[in-house]
């Protein structure tokens, strides 16, 4: 029998378009449920997608701390969430929950 070879998903490499990269942030706001480091490592995946040293040099941020913040292990200030957001050229918005 054949073994089947697997490699590893990183949806980084499919984000390639600020359209993407927003719709894939909306959907995992949707998707977090009001887990704060979920939406930091959607973040960091589409910083990775963008690169990170970019990224981190737009945000003010050294790439390191990025790479922590980032890594959904844990939850990063707003401050540093909204610093992100901008440098992704991405805007947050709110609107009414309904039900």
């Amino acid at each position: 029998m054949r073994k089947t070879k697997t490699t590893r998903y990183d949806v980084a490499e499919h984000l390639r378009t600020p359209e993407e990269m927003a719709a894939y942030l909306e959907a995992c706001l949707d998707e977090a449920k009001g887990d704060a480091a979920f939406i930091a490592k959607a973040l960091g995946d589409i910083a990775r997608a963008r690169g990170m040293a970019q990224v981190a040099r737009d945000a003010g941020l050294s790439r390191e701390s990025l790479y922590k913040a980032l890594s959904g292990e844990r939850s990063p200030d707003f401050d540093t969430i909204l610093k992100v957001v901008n440098a992704l050229g991405l805007r947050l918005h709110a609107e009414a929950a309904h039900g």
